[in-house]
């Protein structure tokens, strides 16, 4: 199994709340990088959209979007933000060949098992467009486990993430960054920043 159950129980029982949390904040700081990247009207995957704050920008600022989640309540309230319907559907069964020119995957295959990953991460990889551009950001520590509220975590570290990311394809670039940010837990962590482009 690639999704963890418990996780996805917590989104159910906390979209309302997790959304108007949500609706308090801004776009995700390094969504405007991101969208640089992929070029003004490019088609956008935005993978595990949550309440759909950063879905809205990525609206906005001229990209056609495709949004999907895992879990059924937060993609409702997504569509009430974003006015289209949202997919819902787990990362392992991630279903696109050569769709995109962007992935957007912002604190969401954090929540992927480890067991897992390598399959979810080739299914992002064939997404991708040749030269498509992946953003996907995940908490690191090193050892798996749950945050304080029960979510599960895969906890990656960059040398465990960049091996996993050269095994499911190539890439023309791959950039992994490191810094710290609060989550919704209200907790101070590490974090992982993948920016990479699949080959041309």
């Amino acid at each position: 199994m690639t999704h963890d159950r418990r996780t996805l129980d917590f989104y159910a029982n906390e979209a309302t709340a997790y959304a108007s949390r949500s609706d308090a904040t801004g776009a995700s700081k390094a969504l405007s990088e991101f969208l640089e990247r992929v070029g003004r009207g490019g088609d956008v995957l935005d993978l595990g959209c949550g309440t759909g704050r950063d879905t809205r920008a990525i609206v906005d600022a001229g990209f056609k979007v495709t949004a999907l989640d895992g879990c059924a309540a937060m993609a409702r309230e997504a569509e009430k933000r974003i006015g289209v319907p949202v997919r819902v559907l787990l990362f392992e069964d991630l279903d696109y060949d050569y769709v995109f020119d962007g992935i957007w995957a912002n604190a969401s295959l954090l929540h992927v098992p480890r067991a897992g990953l390598p399959d979810v991460l080739r299914r992002v990889h064939a997404a991708l467009k040749p030269g498509g551009n992946l953003f996907a950001s995940f908490k690191s520590g090193g050892t798996e486990g749950r945050d304080a509220l029960g979510r599960y975590y895969n906890y990656l570290k960059p040398w465990d993430l960049e091996p996993l990311l050269l095994a499911v394809g190539s890439w023309t670039s791959l950039d992994l960054r490191t810094g710290r940010g609060i989550g919704y837990d209200g907790t101070e962590t590490g974090w992982v920043e993948v920016w990479a482009q699949a080959k041309v």
